[in-house]
C-alpha cells in the first residue's frame, strides 16, 4: 500500500489533516490475492490519549478489483466507488461518518496513523455506518490478506 501524498513513515500533508482541508489522502495498492471479492479500509491512531486507538476512517464494501482510492472521498457513499459504504469514526459530533484527518492534541508528540487494507474473500452484505469493531467482527474469517501504510502527524 502506498500514497502519492506521503511515503511510509513520513508526515501526512496538512491538506489531509484536521488543520487543513481534511481531505482523505489518495491511496494505491497492488498484489491482492486471487479470490478477493471486497476490500475494507480502516485508519486509526494508536497514539491517541484514549483507551482504544482513535478511528479516523472506516470504508468498506469496496470492489475487489479496485487498485486505490482518490483524494477527497466524500463522507457519503461515493458514487464512483461502486457501492462503497463508510462507517463511523471516533468523533462524537460534527462529521461522524467518513474520513476525518489527523488532529492530535498540541504538544502530544508524533502520532502514527495506520491505514490498513483488508482483502476479503466474500461478497458481504453489510449495513452503512458500521464502527471499526463491528466491521472487524463482520470480516472475521474472511480476510485473505492485509496491507498497511503508516503516516505521521504532529502539532
Amino acid at each position: 500500500m502506498t500514497s502519492p501524498a506521503f511515503a511510509s513513515g513520513q508526515r501526512i500533508p496538512r491538506e489531509h489533516t484536521g488543520d487543513g482541508e481534511d481531505l482523505s489522502p489518495p491511496l494505491d495498492w497492488h498484489g491482492l490475492p486471487s479470490g478477493t471479492r471486497q476490500l475494507a479500509l480502516i485508519c486509526d491512531d494508536p497514539d491517541a490519549p484514549t483507551a482504544e486507538p482513535w478511528v479516523h476512517w472506516v470504508i468498506y464494501h469496496l470492489p475487489g478489483e479496485l487498485t486505490g482510492l482518490p483524494a477527497g472521498v466524500p463522507p457519503i457513499s461515493p458514487k464512483d466507488l461502486a457501492g462503497a459504504l463508510q462507517g463511523r469514526n471516533s468523533w462524537s459530533s460534527g462529521r461522524t461518518i467518513g474520513y476525518r484527518g489527523p488532529a492530535p492534541p498540541p504538544g502530544h508528540g508524533v502520532h502514527h496513523y495506520h491505514f490498513r487494507l483488508y482483502a476479503i474473500d466474500a461478497d458481504l452484505s453489510l449495513q452503512p455506518g458500521l464502527d471499526k469493531a463491528s466491521l472487524l467482527k463482520a470480516i472475521d474469517g474472511h480476510v485473505l490478506a492485509q496491507g498497511e501504510l503508516i503516516g505521521t502527524y504532529e502539532r
